[in-house]
């Protein structure tokens, strides 16, 4: 039987990773997972009763947790992190401490012997002052590039703890799979989106405001611009670079690259599927908000011949139903 490992597993994309590994009933899925940003809702318990399916909880930044792995996994998908808006400004320090001693440490326990091969999830958060300073006024660099160059325009926004941590997991990680002849992947995700990814994003923020018919309609950065990716596409491509050898040592991006729509756009779209529409407020971004992201995934079809394919006419309607129930039963 094939053993894979999906840490994150509680969380939005972890959760529909290991869901859609575990339809495999000849691979053991093990997912490992803290709740500080997941949950254990129904779905997940759901995961967790499948037969091929292996729950451990525990905090992977302390190493005495390593001691409950044994044998030989065929790959680890390493998705745990701290993210989300809220938990960048609030608490910068530990979202940069957990995330890079989790990643240490899980590197640190592989090897050739116990891991065939080792994915890093990374961002494209991770050249956000690239795109800021540069790219943005060069247009032609947009989607972008695997191989820009990567840079923190300013360590005191702590929007870059998480950016941060995931600019130094890459250099970690791909410094440690050289060293140790390890098969390391990095994936950079760009805007997944679908049911069960929280509440923080700006889609799911949309769609409250749009249950509870707030008028008008504030929208942060209304002029910023987004390719949002399905996350049903997002899983079988991560999957792909994972079992892609060509893939071995490089980055890639995971995203849909041509659909990059306004944030203001974003929103009329969901007004169309609600049937409901009101005056827009547009305000200013955040500070650190980078204008423009959307991807080249030229380097992901070219290496493993998957392309997304689910367009946001065909991915909203399911994630804005799924939410508008969940709304139902909070307000």
């Amino acid at each position: 039987m094939k053993r894979v490992i999906v840490t994150g597993g509680s969380g939005f994309i972890g959760y529909h990773l290991a869901d859609y590994l575990s339809e495999n009933a000849d691979t053991e899925v093990t997912v490992i997972d803290n709740f500080v940003r997941g949950v254990s809702d129904g779905m997940f318990l759901g995961l967790t009763r499948k037969p091929n399916v292996i729950f451990i909880q525990a905090d992977m930044a302390k190493k005495e947790f390593y001691t409950q792995l044994s044998g030989k996994y065929d790959g680890i998908y390493h998705l745990a992190a701290i993210n989300g808006t809220k938990n960048f400004y609030e608490r910068p320090y530990e979202v940069l401490r957990s995330n890079i001693l989790t990643l240490m440490n899980m590197l640190e326990w592989c090897n050739p012997e116990n891991c065939g091969g080792f994915l890093y999830s990374s961002s494209s958060e991770a050249y956000a002052g690239t795109v800021n300073n540069f790219l943005c006024v060069h247009p032609e660099y947009i989607p972008t590039k695997e191989d820009i160059p990567l840079m923190v325009d300013d360590i005191f926004n702590p929007r870059w703890s998480y950016g941060g941590s995931k600019l130094i997991g890459e250099i970690i990680a791909a410094n440690y799979g050289r060293v140790n002849q390890l098969p390391v992947k990095i994936i950079r995700y760009h805007n997944i989106y679908g049911p069960r990814m929280g509440f923080d994003h700006v889609l799911p923020e949309f769609i409250k405001r749009i249950y509870l018919k707030i008028s008008p309609f504030p929208v942060y950065g209304g002029n910023e611009t987004r390719a949002f990716c399905n996350v049903k596409d997002g899983i079988r491509a991560t999957e792909a670079v994972m079992l892609s050898q060509k893939c071995n040592g490089q980055i890639v991006h995971i995203g849909k690259s041509d659909e990059e729509i306004k944030i203001s756009d974003l929103l009329k779209k969901l007004f169309v599927i609600a049937g409901w529409e009101t005056e827009i407020d547009v305000h200013d971004a955040p500070n650190g908000c980078v204008t423009r992201r959307c991807p080249d995934t030229g380097k992901l079809y070219k290496l493993t011949g998957y392309k997304s394919e689910i367009t946001l006419d065909e991915g909203l309607p399911e994630m804005f139903k799924w939410y508008m129930e969940k709304y139902k039963s909070m307000f």
